[in-house]
């Protein structure tokens, strides 16, 4: 039986894409698993492709995940190469201004237009708020006067700050890492303002009813990725180290930090 392959999330471009394609491909023969891959596209939601019952291999955020009454099975966390902490399955929000923009800090954005991805998104939503929390108690209300989202992917929030629609926004670091790899030009047209603290990163999940083989094959060719010579390229095109088991528990972080904000009566980032 075939199972579905998918890495929307990291798909941040065509070269990022293509090299996703290749590792799902290498994936099927070094775990014998017959994997479909798929197109999943903006604007096609995500938590369709996770509730799938014949997904083998996806990239899902912990923070749906921790929120999900039925979450999917775990298979392997990435380890970025040029991530926050080397050698760690974490990542951080990146938070972006245009290149020739006024701002020179986070601060000097405040009063201006934040954009948002998605309410269920940890780094375009859950880490901006907390990374804010403490500037909006000293505030005491609202830190920009316009709130603007869901903007739903990274793509998109480049493509808001780039046209002047936001002033400032938040970037997946390990998304970010992606799109400079592929597209080298996106780094003269934005630049970085600010980091939040760094949390577990979007890991690959396989579907709640997939066997318990299938899942174990996937998880021990993705542990061995990092030592294949043979892969060297297709790891530097996806700017990783390898693999990890994933470490469900760090994840709680991510409700900590929501319980935090709503306990102060913040919802939406602004």
């Amino acid at each position: 039986m075939p199972y579905l392959a998918n890495a929307r999330m990291y798909s941040v471009n065509p070269g990022a894409a293509f090299a996703w394609r290749d590792l799902f491909a290498w994936l099927a023969e070094a775990s014998g698993v017959d994997l479909n891959i798929i197109d999943h596209a903006f604007p096609a939601p995500l938590a369709a492709l996770w509730s799938r019952p014949d997904l083998g291999c996806a990239f899902m955020c912990g923070f749906p995940y921790k929120l999900s009454d039925h979450p999917p099975k775990p298979v392997a966390v990435p380890i970025p190469s040029q991530g926050p902490v080397i050698g760690r399955a974490l990542y951080a929000t990146r938070l972006i201004v245009k290149a020739n923009s006024r701002f020179q800090s986070l601060e000097e954005t405040f009063a201006g237009r934040l954009g948002y991805t998605v309410s269920d998104s940890h780094s375009g939503y859950n880490a901006l708020r907390h990374h804010l929390l403490g500037y909006r108690r000293k505030a005491g209300g609202n830190l920009y006067r316009e709130s603007i989202g869901p903007l739903t992917t990274p793509r998109r929030v480049i493509e808001a700050v780039l046209a002047g629609e936001i002033d400032i926004g938040p970037l997946d670091s390990y998304a970010l890492d992606l799109m400079r790899r592929h597209d080298q030009a996106l780094a003269s047209q934005i630049r970085v303002v600010a980091t939040t603290d760094v949390a577990p990163i979007p890991f690959l999940i396989a579907g709640r009813d997939c066997p318990d083989d299938v899942v174990l094959a996937l998880q021990a060719a993705l542990l061995k990725f990092g030592d294949v010579a043979a892969c060297a390229d297709l790891r530097d095109r996806l700017c990783l180290k390898g693999f990890a088991p994933v470490a469900v528990g760090d994840y709680d972080l991510m409700l900590r930090w929501d319980a935090e904000a709503r306990a102060a009566g913040y919802g939406c980032p602004g």
